[in-house]
């Protein structure tokens, strides 16, 4: 009987704290921070377990599954042939784009886009080519005629927080990933792929490249998004920390720890520079946990 008492009271406790967390989310919260540390358990400032998958799409050219704590990010990237610009003959290009389906949030409504949707997409392609990560003057196949033309897609499959940081990971996981074809010029001067079924057909013209290649990349850019509340920094929220607490900023940073840039979404201002300051050294951190990780996913491709 004693046994069967306190099981109920430990249910009706558990109850009472989950109906308290849902009525006074940011009293529940404060809580947790005055010890230090966040309801799953995690120290303010470390990020959430992170895993890397390389190679998850088979009909892709590049691909990567990202997970940072429930956030998932499935990144893909297709090649396909164009006419350079008259601007800029020796460059191919990227197009960037950031999926929100329905499945991954349940404020995410079918039939309407998600407003960040658009906003991370820019963000994605402004941190890219801002970085250095890839040269586009590598995509070029044949000057003034031909270049690759990179559509890179990524799709949040689960919204749980810092989603900009997790779509960061998985583009930059799939452009390491990533094999340029084998490409030749036909009879009439126009590049075609080879694929197996035409390569005998393809041997007596002229190779551009005669095996798939590894597109260079100068670093990887990182991000790491923390919000900023009541002299308290949290590192990698959840999207529950980040619906209650206003100010939060990304520290985007290279492979090199070099700062490129820093963004901060709206909410009231960072009152001291010194707490952008410790968010940037929280942020060379997990730069280097990423690298690591990404490294080890590579390692493990490459054993495959």
């Amino acid at each position: 009987m004693a046994t069967t008492t306190s099981g109920l009271n430990d249910l009706s406790s558990e109850m009472e704290l989950d109906a308290f967390r849902r009525l006074f989310p940011l009293r529940f919260h404060e809580r947790h921070l005055r010890e230090s540390i966040r309801p799953d358990g995690r120290p303010l400032g470390r990020a959430r377990e992170t895993t890397l998958m390389l190679g998850a799409v088979a009909s892709a050219n590049g691909s990567a599954l990202a997970k940072i704590g429930s956030t998932t990010m499935l990144a893909a990237i297709k090649l396909e042939v164009m006419t350079p610009t008259v601007e800029a003959p020796d460059e191919g290009c990227m197009a960037i784009d950031f999926h929100m389906p329905p499945i991954c949030s349940p404020l995410v409504r079918p039939g309407r886009p998600a407003e960040v949707a658009p906003v991370i997409s820019m963000q994605l392609s402004d941190t890219i080519l801002s970085s250095g990560m890839i040269d586009l003057k590598d995509l070029c196949l044949v000057s003034g005629k031909a270049a690759w033309m990179a559509y890179l897609d990524i799709y949040c499959l689960d919204a749980d927080g810092a989603l900009f940081d997790a779509a960061l990971l998985s583009a930059v996981a799939a452009f390491s990933h990533l094999q340029i074809p084998v490409v030749s010029l036909n009879d009439d001067g126009r590049i075609v792929l080879v694929s197996e079924d035409n390569a005998r057909a393809t041997t007596e013209n002229e190779p551009v490249n005669k095996e798939k290649i590894k597109l260079k990349l100068n670093g990887y850019p990182f991000g790491l998004t923390c919000i900023l509340h009541n002299n308290h920094i949290l590192a990698d929220p959840t999207s529950e920390e980040e619906s209650i607490m206003e100010t939060y900023l990304t520290v985007i940073l290279d492979s090199s720890l070099q700062l490129i840039s820093l963004n901060k979404p709206g909410g009231p201002g960072v009152a001291h520079t010194s707490a952008i300051q410790d968010c940037i050294t929280l942020a060379k951190r997990r730069v280097k946990e990423l690298l690591k990780i990404l490294n080890e996913a590579l390692s493990d491709m490459e054993v495959d």
